[in-house]
């Protein structure tokens, strides 16, 4: 599979130089060499020079003059009719339009016949018939050319708008969990200087870590998952010397292999949420974290008691907006590729989270 993936890069590479100008060019031109060599490499020429047609190289000239017309017609209805007449649905002027450009063809056609074909009489019936159906071919095959052409712009310019749209929408949201993380962080560093507790001067020295990844590594789109994790541990840390030994704690987060990333800020929401609701008025106060890797999948699972007759958690305008950025980022980040279970029942508030790292 990852020789595949190799290839399948490498692949993109080497035909990447496709998008360049010079290169549609250059390609137009092998297309255009190719039609016009296809009839003579097909037609079987006869070897007794005493049975050529002394109009032959005549025909070869005005054949390969006339082959110009059609490349002309191709561009002209590519790049003018098409645009001008069909996707205005213009249908009647556009009918006209061809019939006098190719009533102008057959005009040049005569005029190229009678002055290098010597040894024939011009038949306009016949050579109507003979240069209707390239005609015909040459403008059906432009519309459909350019039809593709605008359709693989107009979805390229979409992808590149959903991209930037996508950014805007990740960039606000991330901008959005990092201030109420500090909000609770800095109540927490409140409480210990009205307290003053030893505690305070570690826990800023903490903060200061914590400030420094936000600031530094968060920008990125993806982040190693054990600087994650530290993020984590380090946050938890500043939880235990708010709470004291008032909340029963079970952390379970082991360390992650040096090559799994994730997108950063992700799980912290739910560690506050967890924090916030279910250390305060709950009776029996207990939160359970576990979260370890397995077969290239993140589990992570986080439980805490909660009171659900607390009117502050229904007051509370600013809870959840860690909850419902989370979510939002999953589904953005991680479309098919994460399953999230949010449950209260019996007294607990669970998340379940899964996020398969496979890159």
């Amino acid at each position: 599979m990852a020789d595949l993936y190799n290839y399948i890069i490498l692949l993109k590479v080497n035909v990447s130089w496709l998008n360049k100008k010079w290169a549609t060019v250059l390609l137009h031109i092998l297309i255009w060499l190719i039609v016009f060599s296809l009839p003579y490499l097909l037609i079987r020429y006869p070897v007794n020079e005493d049975r050529r047609d002394p109009d032959e190289n005549g025909f070869f000239l005005m054949n390969n003059l006339t082959g110009l017309l059609w490349i002309a017609t191709f561009y002209l209805n590519a790049r003018v009719f098409t645009p001008l007449f069909i996707y205005t649905k213009k249908n009647i002027y556009y009918i006209l339009t061809l019939v006098v450009l190719f009533s102008v063809i057959m005009v040049i056609h005569f005029f190229l016949f009678t002055h290098l074909i010597h040894n024939r009489p011009f038949i306009l019936r016949r050579s109507i018939g003979a240069n209707l159906f390239p005609f015909l071919l040459a403008i059906a095959v432009s519309i459909v050319y350019r039809m593709i052409r605008d359709r693989n712009k107009t979805e390229k310019l979409l992808q590149q708008t959903q991209a930037e749209t996508m950014k805007s929408e990740l960039s606000f949201l991330r901008s959005q969990v990092s201030p109420h993380f500090m909000f609770n962080v800095l109540n927490n560093i409140l409480a210990l200087a009205r307290l003053k507790s030893d505690q305070l001067e570690p826990t800023i020295f903490k903060l200061s870590t914590l400030m420094r990844y936000m600031l530094y590594e968060t920008d990125e789109e993806r982040v190693l998952l054990q600087k994650e994790i530290d993020y984590l541990n380090s946050y938890i840390d500043l939880q235990k010397q708010r709470i004291g030994g008032k909340v029963k704690l079970s952390i379970d987060i082991l360390p992650a292999e040096s090559h799994y990333e994730i997108a950063p800020m992700l799980l912290i929401p739910f560690i506050e949420n967890a924090f916030k609701h279910g250390t305060a008025h709950v009776k029996d106060a207990q939160i359970d974290i576990t979260m370890q890797v397995v077969n290239d999948e993140l589990n992570f699972v986080i439980r805490n008691r909660f009171d659900a007759l607390d009117s502050n958690e229904h007051k509370d305008k600013t809870a959840g907006i860690g909850l419902n950025n989370v979510m939002r980022r999953l589904k953005l980040l991680y479309p098919d590729k994460h399953n999230l279970l949010i449950t209260k029942e019996n007294g607990w508030f669970v998340v379940s989270l899964q996020i398969n790292l496979q890159q």
